[in-house]
């Protein structure tokens, strides 16, 4: 089966709703403008119940089917990220200094598509819950939707969610059961040393040198105290100390991310920076504090919910075309909350030949957009077929 005869007829409509998201990105829980045109467009569909304001702008809507049942879970995340467009596209960002550079606004289009196609057929039991999610790219939102209680108040049994993946074939899908993708920690350390003339360092403490250590150290933590095969980054991104050529300075600032899958290997982590900032700034004669901020978890893909919806992609997109074992990335994903709590299956949507994401050039495929609603209408008819 490929994309819905139905979803095809509304192909263009799904690109004009696209493309006018795109031009008004909006940052973490502040998509009050892209939750107004959401609601709209499902109230235009005729959906039975709208809640609005969840998370501060999230929305969850409600289908309901031909007869009891259970409900399902739909989830789109709907922000932006905090960078200058570079696409120059007719519909570029109207908001200086943020756009879709991750494609929410195609996430959103396509559940909307799912939820116009749903709220016409009703071929399905029970009801479908539409989760519009803000704030995944800072903020976790989908934790925040969870702790106010949706996935109770709403009695939602089982939750699905797509991400397009740029330089995987166009419409095609992956995913794999079981551990997907990481969770997610950042590390702060500041230094505080004593600073003074470039040419007199024996009357400092400098602060530079410990900086310099500790960013070594850090490595063999992966290399020395991680068992190899075991999936582990940590990286240090930013190193920042002085501001002109003749002074040492008197602070420095390191900062970086920890992903991994198992929680003994993060309290590892946890455990060896603690050891390893105290050990250098005592070497150093500085004193250093560690800042080491848990984030989201790793998103974890129940297995059978994974191979019932690598299924229903096959049906959408061919046999050949999906991916069951796809393997882990090291990115995250702030729906790892939702599947903590409900089995389900986050999968992947080849974008095709684009820009990266979080890249300035980067542009949603609206090509893609009819697939991805399909394959979340199918999910839902397949899930819980009429009596």
């Amino acid at each position: 089966m490929p994309v819905i005869n139905r979803i095809a007829e509304f192909a263009a409509d799904m690109t004009a709703w696209r493309q006018h998201l795109h031009t008004i990105p909006e940052l973490e829980f502040d998509c009050h403008q892209t939750a107004a045109f959401v609601a709209e467009r499902l109230r235009e569909f005729g959906v039975d119940e709208m809640h609005e304001g969840i998370a501060s702008t999230g929305i969850v809507a409600i289908i309901n089917g031909q007869g009891d049942g259970p409900t399902i879970g739909l989830r789109a995340d709907m922000d932006a990220l905090p960078i200058s467009e570079e696409t120059g596209a007719d519909y570029a960002s109207t908001h200086p200094g943020k756009m879709h550079a991750c494609g929410h606004d195609g996430h959103t289009t396509m559940l909307l598509g799912a939820a116009r196609y749903l709220s016409e057929t009703r071929n399905f039991s029970g009801r479908v819950a539409l989760i519009f999610q803000p704030a995944e790219e800072e903020g976790g939102g989908a934790d925040i939707m969870v702790r106010e209680g949706i996935l109770d108040r709403f009695d939602i049994a089982q939750v699905y969610a797509l991400h397009n993946a740029p330089g995987h074939a166009e419409g095609s899908f992956y995913t794999t059961p079981g551990p997907l993708m990481a969770a997610v920690d950042t590390f702060e350390i500041h230094i505080q040393g004593r600073g003074g003339h470039g040419a007199m360092p024996h009357e400092t403490i400098d602060p530079v040198m410990a900086a310099c250590g500790i960013a070594q150290a850090i490595q063999t933590i992966v290399s020395r105290n991680h068992y190899a095969l075991d999936d582990l980054v940590v990286s240090v991104t930013q190193i920042h100390a002085g501001t002109v050529n003749n002074v040492i300075p008197d602070t420095a600032y390191l900062n970086g991310t920890v992903r991994t899958f198992d929680p003994a290997v993060q309290k590892m982590v946890m455990r060896r920076m603690k050891e390893i900032v105290a050990g250098q700034a005592a070497s150093y004669g500085v004193t250093a504090e560690l800042d080491y901020v848990v984030g989201y978890p790793a998103t974890v893909n129940d297995a059978a919910k994974t191979e019932f919806a690598a299924e229903v992609a096959r049906e959408v997109s061919g046999a050949a075309n999906v991916v069951g074992d796809g393997g882990r990335e090291m990115g995250a994903e702030d729906f790892s909350y939702m599947l903590e709590k409900r089995p389900g299956a986050y999968l992947f949507i080849g974008q095709g030949d684009s820009a990266g994401l979080h890249h300035p050039k980067y542009n949603f495929n609206d090509e893609i957009a009819p697939v991805g609603a399909s394959f979340f209408a199918r999910i839902v008819e397949k899930a819980q077929p009429v009596a």
